[in-house]
């Protein structure tokens, strides 16, 4: 009977709208890994000869726009929906490809790049909410935000691959590559258009909803505008009852992240003294245990509940961390990289799926914005920390301090598990 249950939780999950959902995540991660990984640094750089500054500045733009306007993302899906939010949006993407394909001024190129940033801010925000809201009756949580994560990291891994193998066959030539982003784009907007026209809470959304929104469906006037974002304001502060460490605990959760990222290829190579095509293998070998690990994990999430994998996760991303700054043979290298993988597994799904118990439903899209803003803030910031203590600090310490932060998401978990609301006072 259980086996029955499961069986049938797992075909709920894969409906047309959570297929959408997954398409859309995959290549808007494959789009912004080709980019911000294989094309743009190269392209900026060394084709158009722009300085590191301007270079710096249209990425740090990117994750600007991609980042702090997820909260207001999330509070316009809750009212326009998810059609109209995410087709709007990625139709600033669209634009946003054409100019990086055919201006060459440097200013142009840095609006692009926040128009890229703006163009995906929603993605994160109505994928959350609409998971949640298909899933969490089904209680597959867990297994729906495992599959999400493969769609991410997929589409990640795989854009700087084939924009790798695009741009060397065809002669280092960047026309073909951004004809196909453009391609991607196109395929993305579609798939949007084919999304439900309204949230499925849509009736629960909340005071703000009919300050918004008239009898006939246009748009009221702008002072109405701005009262249903305090009434909104309002309502999250009455019914966002989580206790305030999650708030830090979001931060460092990527801000771990945003610490390796930039100096893991540099270590490899200059400390380690590993090959490209060697570090590539690297690279697929920790991504491939974390894919194959996220869905079981994912699966064991829902029937188990998070909290012992997010204490087994933390404690062994953080511990491995550590060693992985002293190890110097290739066999460590790669065993360590594997458990971090492993350890990632473990905290994905279950993360997220621990944030999804604590949101409530009448403000879904604009919760998952506001939290998933405070998560990506960490990527922003994680680099140029990462950075500083590389040079003043030595190169194994972006990896000894990332192995502090998860130890301290362990300590946070472990209050988090026993008191994840806020302590009320009782009346008397």
């Amino acid at each position: 009977m259980k086996q029955l249950r499961r069986k049938k939780a797992s075909q709920q999950l894969w409906t047309p709208f959570f297929a959408k959902l997954w398409i859309l995540v995959f290549l808007v991660e494959f789009m912004k890994g080709s980019l911000l990984v294989s094309i743009l640094p190269v392209y900026m750089g060394e084709t158009l000869g722009l300085s590191a500054g301007i270079i710096g500045l249209a990425f740090s733009l990117q994750y600007f726009g991609d980042n702090a306007f997820r909260a207001p993302a999330g509070w316009i899906a809750e009212r326009l929906g998810y059609r109209g939010t995410m087709s709007t949006a990625l139709l600033f993407t669209l634009v946003a490809i054409i100019m990086l394909s055919a201006l060459t001024a440097p200013v142009w190129l840095v609006i692009a790049c926040l128009l890229l940033g703006l163009g995906t801010s929603p993605l994160w925000p109505c994928v959350m909410t609409g998971t949640t809201e298909m899933s969490g009756p089904n209680n597959n949580n867990g297994a729906a935000m495992g599959t999400l994560e493969i769609a991410s990291m997929g589409g990640t891994g795989l854009g700087p691959l084939v924009m790798n193998f695009a741009i060397s066959h065809y002669g280092h030539s960047y026309s073909v590559v951004f004809m196909i982003l453009i391609g991607c784009s196109i395929v993305l907007l579609l798939v949007a258009l084919m999304l439900p026209g309204t949230n499925r809470s849509a009736g629960k959304a909340g005071p703000g909803h009919n300050a918004l929104i008239s009898a006939d469906g246009s748009f009221k006037h702008k002072q109405q505008v701005l009262r249903g974002i305090q009434e909104t304001i309002s309502t999250l502060k009455t019914k966002l009852n989580v206790n305030p460490l999650i708030y830090p605990a979001l931060f460092l959760q990527s801000f771990v992240i945003g610490l390796i990222s930039p100096v893991l290829t540099l270590y490899a190579r200059t400390d380690l003294g590993i090959s490209p095509n060697l570090y590539s293998v690297l690279l697929i070998a920790g991504g491939g245990v974390t894919v194959l690990a996220l869905i079981p994990c994912g699966k064991l999430v829902d029937r188990l509940g998070t909290k012992y994998f997010l204490h087994i996760g933390f404690l062994l991303a953080g511990i491995t961390l550590f060693f992985f700054s002293t190890v110097q043979t290739i066999p460590l290298v790669f065993a360590s990289v594997a458990i971090i993988g492993l350890g990632y597994a473990l905290i994905l799904p279950a993360w997220n799926t621990f944030l999804a118990q604590l949101i409530p439903e009448s403000e879904r899209a604009t919760v998952w914005g506001f939290f998933l803003t405070l998560q990506g803030s960490g990527m922003v910031i994680g680099p140029l920390v990462s950075g500083a203590l590389w040079d003043r600090a030595g190169h194994t310490a972006p990896f000894i301090i990332s192995g502090i932060v998860m130890l301290l998401m362990f300590g946070c978990h472990l209050v988090l598990a026993r008191n994840p609301r806020r302590k009320t006072v009782a009346k008397a």
